[in-house]
């Protein structure tokens, strides 16, 4: 009689191990893409000069930040005098005249939120598509769909009135003292949920987006590895099918990151200039006011440099991530043996 065989268990990456890669796919996606958007807006300061009171998003591919503009001139990463004439220009002059770490200028706040917001996001994707695919077999393709719109949901609700404190902190110095009476003022005033102030227009972009660039994700990850004759995707398969699907979803949301952006500058200018915030706020009235003004192309402002931030920063986020996955999968199977 032949002794009975245990089956191995399979060799999982746990769900620290996923928190560590993504915090490390965050960090260096922030450091290689936080220049691209330095540069660009030295270059849009340089041609149309920001003026005093206003303010303008900067984006890095992994959040926005709302920059207003103060006095200070020189003093502020953005206002510094410049010639550039082109992008590559631009990079090489920053460099030589301010030092390299002028092209990371506006970083921290990026590391301070979006590294948490990005664990948050990618740990329960993977923790959804784990607990779908028990449920509903390995080969369901809406899987991926619905683990992304779970996901980014989350991380939305989560970081949203982090959002709001940060934005608030931005306009001048704050003690925590006063972040402490802010906040029980506004709680105070407008109840919990104004803390969440600006989070509708982030979902309409963000979930679909998540929902679109999981999906594509998935789908051509496999492709390529079908193609290529490879049983485990490569780093480069990673990365291409990250920037392919990435980009087609900045693509199809793209009308909303442009309201998100009109909607989050119109909020500061009425907030601090201490102007009631009128009735056009609404996202969908927005929209339409675009579309009278400048036609269906307006949805659409800004495409270019949206792809130039968006897909390389999906690319090496998650050709990042599952570089750390596939090391900590390695490090349990030797354990394991």
């Amino acid at each position: 009689m032949e002794p009975d065989t245990v089956a191995p268990q399979p060799i999982r990456v746990t769900p620290v191990q996923q928190m560590l890669a993504s915090c490390a796919g965050a960090v260096l996606t922030s450091l290689m893409v936080t220049p691209l958007d330095v540069v660009k807006i030295r270059l849009q300061a340089q041609h149309n000069p920001f003026p005093k009171g206003k303010c303008f998003v900067y984006s890095n591919g992994l959040m926005d930040h709302v920059c207003v503009c103060e006095e200070g001139g020189n003093k502020v990463w953005y206002k510094k005098p410049g010639n550039f004439r082109g992008t590559m220009d631009a990079f090489l002059k920053i460099i030589r005249n301010e030092g390299i770490k002028s092209l990371w200028s506006g970083l921290p706040p990026t590391l301070v939120m979006a590294v948490p917001a990005t664990v948050i996001y990618f740990t329960c994707y993977d923790q959804l598509t784990a607990v779908l695919k028990s449920k509903l077999g390995e080969n369901k393709t809406s899987i991926p769909i619905f683990a992304g719109i779970i996901a980014r949901f989350g991380a939305v609700t989560v970081i949203s009135p982090l959002e709001l404190i940060r934005t608030k902190m931005q306009s001048k110095k704050f003690s925590y003292k006063d972040l402490h009476r802010f906040v029980s003022k506004k709680v105070s005033e407008d109840g919990w949920i104004s803390l969440w102030k600006g989070w509708v227009p982030t979902v309409l972009r963000d979930v679909p987006f998540s929902a679109l660039y999981w999906y594509n994700y998935e789908i051509l990850k496999k492709w390529l590895c079908e193609k290529s004759g490879s049983y485990e995707p490569t780093f480069m398969i990673n990365f291409t099918s990250g920037a392919l699907s990435g980009s087609f979803a900045a693509i199809v949301t793209l009308p909303f990151d442009v309201v998100k952006t009109q909607k989050q500058t119109q909020l500061w200018t009425h907030e601090t200039h201490k102007i009631p915030v009128p009735l056009q706020m609404s996202t969908w009235v927005i929209m339409k006011n675009i579309v009278a003004k400048n036609g269906v192309s307006g949805l659409f402002t800004g495409l270019i440099p949206r792809l130039i931030k968006i897909a390389p920063a999906c690319a090496v986020m998650i050709s990042t991530y599952e570089l750390g996955k596939a090391f900590f999968h390695k490090q349990n199977a030797q354990r394991q043996q």
